[in-house]
């Protein structure tokens, strides 16, 4: 049975949302805004794998690392997601994937890192907002630099970044 009109333009004004969150998500990583960054995922149990930074099942410990690791001055970041792949499984329930190209200049330690990989996403719908409840983000190519004292120098250049 096809859906009805109603049920595709719900699914498509849901992916639109589900597109929204993760610009929101990504646009405060870039601007160091840990109240955004944490809205975008939902309270409770969820489940956050990224890698090299770590696993985390709550939110709040996601946000306390980012507050630890990326909200200074000295880390100018740039998140661009692409791509997005959105899969509406129902009204409460959808998952994503999306490209990541990542960016750092850190003016502290003259380094510059560039990242690329994909988000593999899940959300759901709470208290009508959609929330991501598990993204896993794998890397597929890493460049880190140390670009002081007038040369550039690879510290690393493959697929996975090392583990911190």
């Amino acid at each position: 049975m096809s859906a009805s009109l109603e049920q595709r333009l719900r699914a498509l004004e849901d992916a639109d949302a589900i597109r929204a969150l993760k610009a929101r998500y990504l646009e405060a990583c870039d601007r160091k805004d840990l109240k955004a960054f944490r809205a975008s995922f939902a309270d409770g149990k969820v489940d956050i794998d990224y890698g090299a930074i770590g696993r985390f099942d709550s939110a709040d410990a996601l946000a306390a690392v980012y507050q630890k690791m990326a909200c200074h001055p000295h880390m100018v970041e740039m998140h661009h997601g692409m791509n997005p792949q959105i899969e509406v499984l129902d009204e409460t329930r959808a998952r994503g994937k999306w490209s990541l190209h990542y960016f750092l200049i850190n003016t502290e330690t003259r380094g510059l890192t560039q990242l690329a990989g994909y988000y593999e996403d899940e959300y759901e719908k709470r208290a009508g907002a959609w929330k991501i409840v598990r993204t896993k983000f794998v890397p597929t190519s890493t460049l880190a630099l140390d670009i002081g004292a007038g040369n550039v120098k690879a510290l690393f250049a493959g697929s996975a970044p090392p583990a911190a």
